[in-house]
C-alpha cells in the first residue's frame, strides 16, 4: 500500500513527538545517547523545528494510520536539503515505507547540490537502506559515545 506524506503543522507537535519518541526509543536504550537522540528531544524543541521556516515536518500515513515521519531541512538557499530525521514506527518497520517516503521527499524537492544526512555507523540497516537508495558514504565516522559513530551520507552532490 502506498504512503501519503501530509505536511505537519503545529497543533501535530504532540502527537508527532509521541511517535518520535517511540521510533527512536530502542536506538536510545541501546545507546543512552540522552544528547542527540529525537527519543530524549523534548516537546519545545520538536515544537521550534516544526516552526523553523527553512524545514518541512511530513507526518507518512499508510491507509488510516500514522507510520512515522520524515523532515527536509533546506540548506544553502535551496541548493541542498537534509534529511533529519526520517523515522517509522516499530509496528511498521522493515515494510519499505521509510524508502518510499524519501523518494516522494526526493520528488517534492530537487536541490541541485542534492542531499545529506546522518546516521548511526552501528545500525547497519540504515546504512542499508540509505546505500540502496542512491546515498554514498563520506568522511569518517565521528565518535559519539563508546560503541557508537555517526557517518554522513550524500547523494547527488554535485562537485
Amino acid at each position: 500500500m502506498e504512503i501519503r506524506l501530509i505536511k505537519a503543522r503545529l497543533d501535530d507537535a504532540e502527537a508527532l513527538h509521541r511517535m518520535q519518541v517511540e521510533a527512536f526509543m530502542p536506538l536510545l536504550r541501546k545507546y543512552q545517547d540522552h544528547a542527540f537522540s529525537p527519543a530524549a528531544e523534548p516537546l519545545d524543541r520538536l515544537v521550534k523545528k516544526l516552526d523553523q521556516p527553512d524545514a518541512d515536518f511530513y507526518l507518512i500515513q499508510r491507509g488510516d494510520d500514522l507510520v512515522g515521519a520524515i523532515r527536509v531541512v533546506v540548506l544553502s538557499r535551496g541548493e541542498q536539503c537534509r534529511i533529519s530525521p526520517v523515522f517509522i514506527l516499530p509496528a511498521f518497520q522493515n515494510q519499505g515505507l521509510a524508502q518510499q517516503a524519501i523518494r516522494w521527499v526526493e520528488q517534492l524537492y530537487q536541490p541541485r547540490h542534492g542531499w545529506c544526512l546522518d546516521t548511526i555507523l552501528e545500525e547497519a540497516g540504515n546504512c542499508h537502506l540509505y546505500e540502496k537508495l542512491g546515498f554514498v558514504r563520506f568522511g569518517a565516522a565521528r565518535p559519539v559515545l563508546p560503541g557508537m559513530h555517526l557517518v554522513s551520507y550524500r547523494k547527488g552532490v554535485v562537485a
